[in-house]
């Protein structure tokens, strides 16, 4: 079977037992500023384990685009990812164990074909907060029973503790925030073989072999989290109205699984674009063991890279920008290990196979290949130059120290992995404390410089540049309404005379286009609605809607501004700081003047607003 067909299985199977099937959210949350990424198919859905009623209902099921940062020097092995989809079904306190575990180990052996022998299974095993799960082990017992498989516990059910099988977003109960959900969860594990276990350059092969183990023999394919509980203020755990029900499994590990195959990279998930870096550097995968680490290091890297521009991110020094900076500059080094040091144009050429892998599930990606191509081309080429010059600065000193790998860090954009290696050539060692030293005291400094600085792009507080911020409020709007919501501010600088808005947009807009944001605009100035102003926490703020895209510059009450009513119905409801109209009819005639790209990614908007209302768009 083929990743899309799994994919395709797996909804149709849930869907057979009345599940509505959902959407995939973009990669980057849209108002949770506690995550740089979606991780996991909850996340979005959070409200509604905590209780909200969900349009939909109370079945769920989709795949969901996710991204986990911290794994991101895990991947190497055979099955690390930074990118994956997440199959998931959820209970919104609908059904809980038995129907969730039958259904999963009925979809795993039936409609997948995996054999029950190869299957097996972890619970909870108990601590200070909750008892030990022993509903689903009697409920495992009697599913293998079936099967005519006497499931014994450390044998077929295995029991760990919170650090293995206890789910939140947070980690273990202990590291939950307050108001944070979670809950014991069962993990289904598929067993490749004991002989991986037992291979003579296997680490582990005089130790005992258990689901958890790291040698390769088992592999985690879906896990259902039973999200009853949430944190207390006090540091305790109380149990939710409702039982909840959050599985989730990888695709690309079901697809191995499928497949008898112990290594992610081989499946549909990412041989073609394995197969394009064995050709490149002529060699075959899996002969060469730090040039096969390689390969999977800049596969997984550029899948994740695509996938992210795609949703509207682009390289730069902060948040998400970071991070797809830092998958693109990674692969690129990587590629030194198979001799492609110099073309810089081989990243963006591994583009094109992403976009056709995701041409039946994520359509948009290949649409906008060309544009995604240009902005992993040009931060490789910029990055590849900047080394070299680095590479001819470090040959000038003879002994370099943690300080001054920094600067080549600032400077040139040099990992400290590089210099590292370069270093040890020569027989030296770099000072990691005193580099980590002055990472830190370069980032307080730009805290520092960073407080107070915000003001909303406001030159002033006058009654013209007023107009124009609330102005910003419905352009903003507008350009997700035309555009889609992947458009977010990135910055904007108001003056008397006009407006400049920054967003994220991978391509120019149409001058039609321009035309409807300027209609939708001026619909919202004519209907003069209302602009109303409420304070609150923040994290009730994004709860309610309120786009945020600052937020990290507010405290914890901030002011959520409002265009529009419940009557009327709301245009747009945003944190910001102010100031604003008390009603849009104030604004005049809003008028684009021009649109242009800024970055790779990156489009701005000068617009002014005037009481003259023959003026037109040029």
């Amino acid at each position: 079977m083929t990743a899309n067909q799994i994919r395709s299985a797996y909804i149709s199977f849930f869907q057979k037992h009345k599940h509505a099937v959902i959407p995939s959210a973009p990669l980057v949350p849209e108002n949770d500023p506690t995550t740089l990424f979606n991780s996991a198919g909850m996340q979005p859905l959070i409200p509604y384990l905590l209780g909200q009623q969900h349009p939909l209902g109370k079945r769920l099921v989709n795949s969901q685009k996710s991204f986990r940062s911290q794994d991101i020097d895990e991947v190497g092995d055979n099955r690390h990812t930074t990118f994956f989809e997440m199959l998931g079904n959820w209970s919104l306190g609908d059904y809980f164990k038995k129907e969730q575990l039958s259904w999963v180990f009925e979809f795993f052996t039936k409609e997948l074909h995996l054999d029950p022998k190869r299957l097996y299974v972890t619970v909870f095993e108990g601590n200070d907060f909750v008892l030990k799960d022993e509903e689903s082990v009697g409920i495992w017992k009697e599913i293998f029973s079936q099967t005519g498989i006497d499931a014994k516990i450390g044998e077929r059910i295995f029991t760990y503790p919170a650090n293995k099988n206890w789910w939140s977003r947070s980690g273990i109960p202990e590291k939950m925030a307050s108001g944070e959900p979670g809950g014991p969860d069962s993990e289904v594990f598929y067993d490749f073989g004991q002989e991986l276990h037992l291979h003579e350059q296997s680490e582990w092969k005089n130790q005992p072999c258990h689901p958890n183990c790291d040698c390769g023999r088992f592999m985690e394919i879906g896990n259902s989290v039973f999200m009853q509980y949430q944190k207390m203020p006090d540091g305790s755990l109380k149990e939710l109205p409702q039982k909840n029900v959050d599985f989730g499994g990888g695709l690309e590990r079901l697809n191995a699984a499928v497949n008898g195959i112990n290594d992610v990279f081989l499946t549909d998930s990412f041989f073609s674009l394995i197969s394009d870096l064995s050709d490149r550097s002529k060699t075959k995968y899996g002969t060469d063991q730090k040039k096969t680490r390689a390969m999977r290091i800049i596969a997984d890297h550029m899948r994740g890279a695509v996938m992210m521009a795609a949703d509207g991110v682009v390289p730069s020094n902060k948040a998400q920008g970071y991070v797809l900076r830092r998958l693109i500059r990674r692969a690129l080094l990587y590629g030194r290990e198979l001799n492609l040091w110099g073309n810089w144009d081989y990243l963006g050429d591994i583009v094109t196979p992403v976009a056709s892998m995701f041409a039946d599930s994520y359509p948009e990606v290949q649409k906008i290949s060309v544009m995604i191509k240009g902005i992993i081309t040009d931060e490789a080429k910029r990055f590849g130059k900047s080394v070299e010059k680095g590479l001819k600065e470090i040959e000038k000193i003879s002994t370099v120290d943690g300080k001054q790998a920094f600067i080549l860090y600032e400077t040139y954009g040099f990992p400290w992995e590089l210099t590292e290696e370069i270093v040890r050539g020569r027989g030296q060692k770099v000072d990691r404390n005193q580099f980590e030293a002055e990472f830190t005291k370069h980032r307080d400094l730009s805290r520092t410089a960073a407080a107070g600085m915000f003001k909303g792009g406001l030159a002033d507080h006058t009654v013209e540049t007023t107009r124009l911020h609330t102005a910003t409020h419905l352009l903003h709007q507008a350009l997700r309404l035309v555009l889609g919501n992947h458009v977010s501010q990135k910055g904007s600088n108001i003056t008397e005379e006009r407006l400049r808005f920054d967003f994220s947009h991978p391509e120019k807009i149409s001058d039609a286009q321009l035309g409807e944001i300027e209609l939708k605009v001026n619909s919202a100035i004519e209907q003069n609605l209302p602009v109303t102003m409420e304070i609150m926490g923040k994290d009730q703020a994004l709860g309610s809607g309120a786009l945020g895209f600052f937020i990290d510059k507010y405290g914890d009450q901030v002011k959520v501004y409002s265009v529009g009513n419940s009557k009327s119905g709301w245009f747009s409801k945003e944190i910001c700081g102010g100031p604003h109209v008390s009603f849009t009819g104030e604004l005049g005639h809003f008028t684009i003047i021009k649109e242009e790209a800024v970055s790779a990614g990156i489009r701005r908007i000068y617009a002014k607003v005037t009481h003259d209302t023959s003026a037109t768009h040029i």
